[in-house]
């Protein structure tokens, strides 16, 4: 049984780069339980089984990833897109309260608290590749509903149901990847209300290409394999070797409690989800508001108030391009420093440096849009923020993963959860906080908020790992 236990080392990766991949020794590997069908475990017939998803070519890492991220785009804005539409809205439907018009906005957000819940343990249990794909087709019906509701009160329902299935992406896109690349090693993917056809189109094409990669469920249909065509029911799959048998109904319930353990026991993950809450809060609080700034002040058309959030959608861009060029390189070279050990905190210093464009966002916006300068400023001002919102999202959601890394959707489940509701319900109080502030303190008081969470990612760089290692999570 010696050759089960899988090593609880985080090694460098098996794919880090052509440069980097010669350097890389056998020692530096990580373990993968094996089969050992004399003790009665089935595992991996080896470390380069190409059944493990670790060993899949690169190029079909690399679809599954590209099709998980389509539809993870699609879905976030599914959520905020909706936002510059809102005065449309209130005419057609004849709304006259802005609470009332911001909620249809945040409730799509509200699900991601129900659907990481229900659907990170689901994926846990009967795979990855299934319930993604009913989440996304999920997603898309109630699209459907959406583009035709007739009323305020029925597309407020049908964006409640089609943002359970909208959240399937986000917790189970971490999942995979998880899944394909060691701990240390990911494709850097950014998480966007859209028509039902791309919706469509994006969840057959995940449907076709797509492919269990869950390592316990491939196992463990390897099991009742050769359970039958060995005529041997005693074999069991090596991640259930050294457990304590459990019936179905206490794997389910172990399974769903499993995100609020990482979240209350774990003060690293409580930390962390705080930080990214706030964040996501003020993120949803300017979708809401953004667009009435620019008809308002900027006497801007309903059909080019979109291009307000134009500044922010750069950041975005130059956030994911920034953290895809640097963050897997300074992993390699802090590695090689801690004489070849990654270590998932390794994630985080440079999560200080962006975190720091945050409140300067958020003050050159308030204050240009405030002092009515030209509209150009104000616009100009949300793209720092949109790149240190990127720039800090990213790392802390890889760095979940790399310490959970069997559990990635349950600890991405935990932050999804607690963002969600931030998300939520935050923008609900944007109205009356404008109007009593106004743009510019309104805005930095959000800025004071950021510059509180900087020194975070520095802390737990230092003392992450003891942290870890003191307060660990029987999961």
């Amino acid at each position: 049984m010696a050759r089960i236990q899988r090593d609880s080392v985080v090694d460098e990766p098996r794919e880090l780069s052509e440069a980097t991949h010669d350097e890389k020794t056998s020692a530096q590997l990580p373990a993968f339980p094996v089969m050992n069908l004399d003790e009665g475990v089935v595992g991996w017939d080896g470390q380069d089984d190409p059944e493990n998803p670790r060993n899949f070519t690169s190029k079909k890492k690399s679809t599954l990833v590209l099709v998980v991220s389509s539809i993870t785009f699609l879905s976030p804005l599914a959520s905020s897109m909706f936002a510059p539409a809102l005065g449309s809205l209130a005419k057609d439907f004849h709304i006259t309260e802005e609470l009332l018009l911001s909620f249809t906005v945040s409730i799509y957000v509200l699900d991601y608290v129900v659907g990481p819940l229900v659907l990170s343990p689901l994926s846990e249990i009967y795979g990855r590749r299934i319930v993604l794909s009913v989440a996304n087709w999920f997603f898309v019906v109630w699209q459907i509903g959406c583009a035709l509701a007739p009323n305020e009160r029925l597309l407020i329902f049908f964006r409640l149901m089609s943002g359970i299935g909208g959240s399937g992406c986000l917790t189970l896109g971490a999942g995979l990847i998880a899944d394909l690349y060691a701990s240390g090693r990911y494709v850097e993917v950014s998480s966007a209300r859209v028509s039902h056809g791309a919706s469509g189109v994006v969840s057959a094409a995940i449907d076709v290409f797509n492919c269990e990669t869950y390592h316990e469920i491939l196992i463990r249909r390897k099991t009742e394999r050769l359970r039958k065509e060995l005529n041997r029911p005693e074999l069991k799959s090596c991640y259930d070797a050294s457990k304590d048998p459990m019936s179905e109904t206490m794997v389910v319930r172990r399974a769903f409690i499993r995100p609020f353990k990482l979240l209350f026991k774990s003060p690293i993950v409580f930390i962390l989800c705080l930080y990214l809450s706030t964040i996501y809060g003020i993120l949803y609080l300017l979708f809401i508001t953004i667009s009435d700034v620019f008809i308002g002040q900027y006497c801007f058309s309903e059909g080019l108030s979109g291009l307000s959030y134009l500044g922010m959608g750069v950041g975005f861009i130059f956030g994911v391009l920034a953290v895809a060029m640097t963050s897997d390189r300074m992993v390699v070279k802090m590695t090689k420093k801690n004489n070849g050990i990654s270590e998932p905190e390794m994630r985080l210093p440079a999560v200080f440096i962006y975190a720091s464009f945050l409140p300067v966002g958020l003050i050159w916006y308030g204050w240009t849009a405030d002092k009515h300068v030209h509209w150009i400023a104000p616009i100009i001002g949300l793209a720092p923020l949109g790149f240190g919102m990127m720039g800090v999202f990213l790392p802390i959601q890889t760095y979940l993963i790399d310490s959970y890394d069997q559990y990635a959707a349950s600890a991405i489940a935990a932050l999804t959860v607690t963002r969600s509701l931030v998300g939520a319900f935050l923008p609900l109080a944007g109205p009356s906080m404008y109007a009593s502030l106004g743009l510019g303190w309104g805005n930095t008081l959000l800025g004071l908020l950021c510059v509180i969470f900087i020194p975070v990612p520095i802390a737990l760089y230092k003392y992450g790992k003891v942290i870890r290692e003191k307060f660990p999570v029987d999961l």
